[in-house]
């Protein structure tokens, strides 16, 4: 072929692999801008505001919803937490327990535990616990069982991420600890389990805001009007007012704890990965 037939063939118009990659973001802008608006123009504005923007109702909440709500939530969320985070880490060191017994009643319990929902667990505490053990109480009343209840659930996740977070720890660090003349028992106090909680803190963290937002299954405990949670608190004025503006306030005083409990996981995990580095 020669150089004029060359020259009179159409050159190829092919799009580079990044100018097609731009046009794809920009064509899913695109969708999600169309979404918004067909959305936007499509609502009932007027009822949603009816229904969910009471401006009255918002302001009979307060300061009750902060002074009880929000603190009864953040005190069953801690007190669960605590005793997940002790439970979970007895039920890790059974997990790695040379002892057979030891690491089969800690398996059995994680799958157990793992699989139930943690609706039956409240129920397991509230009705089936009262039930099996006739005039016993459960310490701290309604609070003691949110935190048996909290903890039961969460140790089981726990107990997988400290567990995790020992066999992450190099092996030398034990050796280290043993030749130096530390005995199992003590390396581990002092050595191994503090670098191993450094290490599973961003995942302990996210754990503690799943807790936050089950402290809201405490109602199927039967709870009195000063032991009410979050949802509790909502769900009776929105019944009371037959308006769901009390549920959005509650569901946004969430919001106020997990975002930023939310960016400090993320900022952990961040700088977890940069000491890994």
């Amino acid at each position: 072929m020669s150089d004029a037939d060359t020259r009179l063939q159409p050159r190829k118009s092919g799009l580079t692999r990044r100018q097609k990659r731009a046009l794809s973001r920009g064509a899913q802008y695109v969708v999600f801008v169309a979404a918004v608006i067909a959305f936007a123009v499509a609502a009932d504005w007027g009822r949603l505001k009816n229904q969910f923007a009471q401006w009255d109702l918002v302001k009979q909440m307060f300061p009750d919803v902060i002074t009880l709500a929000l603190k009864n939530t953040v005190l069953y969320t801690m007190s669960g937490f605590v005793v997940g985070l002790v439970l979970g880490l007895v039920i890790a060191l059974m997990r790695l327990s040379p002892v057979g017994p030891y690491r089969w009643l800690a398996g059995i319990y994680i799958e157990i535990f793992r699989g139930l929902p943690a609706l039956l667990i409240f129920v397991f505490v509230g009705v089936a616990v009262p039930l099996a053990f006739p005039g016993t109480e459960i310490p701290g009343g309604t609070y003691g069982k949110v935190a048996l209840a909290l903890g039961l659930v969460s140790a089981a996740y726990m107990a997988e991420t400290i567990r995790a977070g020992i066999q992450a720890v190099p092996k030398g660090q034990m050796e280290a600890a043993r030749s130096l003349g530390f005995s199992h028992a003590r390396a581990m106090v002092s050595i191994i389990i503090p670098q191993a909680f450094r290490i599973v803190i961003p995942p302990l963290t996210n754990e503690l805001v799943l807790l936050f937002k089950d402290s809201s299954l405490v109602l199927f405990l039967g709870v009195t009007l000063e032991e009410r949670e979050l949802t509790k608190f909502g769900r009776d004025l929105a019944s009371q007012t037959a308006n769901s503006t009390p549920i959005l306030v509650a569901g946004l005083c969430y919001l106020l704890v997990t975002v930023p409990l939310g960016f400090v996981v993320r900022r952990l995990e961040a700088k977890a990965g940069e000491a890994t580095k």
